[in-house]
């Protein structure tokens, strides 16, 4: 009787880690996300600065401009924040960056976290849908006109931090 139960288990482990022929597999295959294509265009919008004052995101002729979406308590963006404040300073002049926080952040954080870059607070989910906007944090350049030309999620590297902020 105890032998059985033994050989039973172990048929039972060997079928978790070897499932019978022709056994439907349940894990997906890995799905892409969904981030801007180069070409793809998005629209300007206008959303409350961390000042109160509404400001308007367009695409000026002859400007690109860097859309950097983050979350106040998002530890990966944080790591992202003085990178962007050095892409920032040292930008082409034709170049306007704008970070768009998703979150309430606690009093003092702005400062504390000394965010050099202008932020405004969260315009909305119709934007953040036309932004494709899925995780954080999510780096979008934007051509005059709003055609996206390039776009990354995630912590970037000093090679995709040039990229995006090439002149």
């Amino acid at each position: 009787m105890f032998t059985r139960r033994v050989v039973l288990a172990a048929a039972f482990a060997a079928s978790l880690v070897h499932p019978p022929a022709g056994a439907a597999q349940a894990a997906n295959p890995p799905v892409a996300e969904p981030i801007l294509r180069i070409g793809d265009t998005v629209p300007a919008f206008h959303a409350t600065g961390l000042d109160g004052a509404v400001k308007n995101i367009d695409y000026p002729k002859g400007t690109t401009t860097i859309v950097v979406f983050f979350l106040s308590s998002c530890p990966t963006c944080h790591r992202m924040l003085p990178i962007w404040n050095e892409a920032f300073a040292r930008r082409p002049k034709n170049m306007a960056m704008v970070g768009v926080m998703l979150d309430q952040a606690p009093p003092g954080f702005v400062e504390a976290a000394q965010i050099a870059f202008p932020v405004l607070r969260s315009p909305g989910k119709d934007v953040t849908d036309a932004f494709k906007m899925k995780r954080v944090p999510y780096t979008v350049r934007v051509a005059p006109g709003g055609q996206v030309e390039g776009a990354a999620l995630g912590f970037l590297d000093g090679i995709a931090m040039g990229e995006l902020f090439r002149p």
